[in-house]
């Protein structure tokens, strides 16, 4: 169905009532109209907190959209909105949509932090309206940075979030952050979260080719977040909450891939959004903590893992020595 513009996909899980329902925006942000951004941000919160959504997930940089090669341009864009300019407009409009049953808005945005390094953090913000979203135990800052965003961001470095609600314990990535196991392994096997919640802009263009056995493909990227999702997920034993952009950007040209969706702990994708248009998805009775203990009592690979590899005391890494 459409409603405000948005084409709506609504799949119900499981008839367990009592499990959490999860909003996820697979929308595109118009660079540079913040103005047009916060417009759409909000209808779509709206519309999650009308179908009695629980948690909504938004793309990375929802609301600035992503960097472009101009550097003093997009310098001067991004610097005018960074999380503490944008603050009023989060606690004016997004806050008093939190209520009983809309418990969690998951954004994200570039903001300054702590010390005196010129370069931005890139920031994801758990929004609750028992918590302040700027306190740094509610944020997550990317760690791994590509290409471009090196020019205008720095690393969270050794930065991680986990949030455990009645719902379930949800761990925090940022796009390219999916690509390196260590984090989720960590998430995984030390902090023992149900899910990780991904925003991303990941673009879906890139060519590879391998001619002598006539193997190609300009959707490389694309073909690896697909391929990432399902596999982190499954090797892990945790499901995946992945909100994407979607859509052309302005200036630079790039694609981005789309395909928000979710993947259960087997790695199986429940529900995916599309590659190429913006979608609201809405996901009824998502049993997060059963069907993973579900899947670790069919194959449990924590177990397997954990006979071979140990923690080493004190520290975030594992030892076969």
């Amino acid at each position: 169905m459409t409603d405000h513009g948005f084409n709506i996909r609504e799949t119900v899980f499981s008839p367990k009532e009592g499990s959490i329902s999860i909003g996820i925006a697979n929308i595109h942000a118009t660079v540079p109209d913040v103005a047009s951004n916060r417009k759409k941000i909000l209808a779509a919160t709206e519309i999650f907190k009308e179908k009695r959504v629980n948690l909504a997930v938004f793309p990375e940089f929802c609301i600035t959209g992503y960097f472009w090669e101009n550097y003093e341009e997009c310098s001067r864009y991004m610097g005018s909105f960074t999380v503490d300019k944008e603050r009023n407009w989060v606690m004016d409009n997004l806050y008093p949509l939190l209520e009983d049953e809309l418990l969690i808005i998951v954004i994200n945005n570039i903001r300054k932090g702590p010390g005196t390094n010129q370069k931005y953090l890139n920031s994801t913000f758990v929004l609750n309206k028992l918590v302040d979203f700027t306190r740094e135990e509610s944020i997550y800052d990317k760690i791994m940075l590509p290409g471009i965003e090196k020019n205008y961001c720095r690393s969270g470095l050794d930065d991680r979030l986990v949030i455990d609600t009645k719902m379930g314990k949800f761990g925090f990535t940022t796009c390219y952050d999916y690509c390196f196991s260590a984090l989720l392994q960590e998430y995984s096997r030390i902090d023992h979260v149900d899910a990780v919640i991904e925003v991303a802009c990941w673009k879906g263009t890139g060519t590879r080719a391998y001619q002598d056995v006539n193997v190609f493909t300009d959707m490389y990227y694309g073909y690896l977040w697909d391929t990432l999702m399902a596999s982190r997920s499954a090797t892990n034993q945790f499901w995946t909450i992945a909100c994407n952009a979607v859509g052309k950007h302005e200036i630079s040209g790039e694609v981005f891939w789309g395909g928000s969706g979710i993947w259960a702990p087997s790695g199986i994708n429940i529900v995916k959004a599309s590659n190429y248009n913006e979608e609201l998805l809405i996901v009824r009775n998502v049993d997060i903590k059963g069907e993973r203990e579900k899947e670790q009592d069919d194959y449990d690979y924590g177990m397997d893992f954990n006979e071979v590899y140990r923690h080493l005391e004190d520290k975030r890494t594992f030892t076969r020595l």
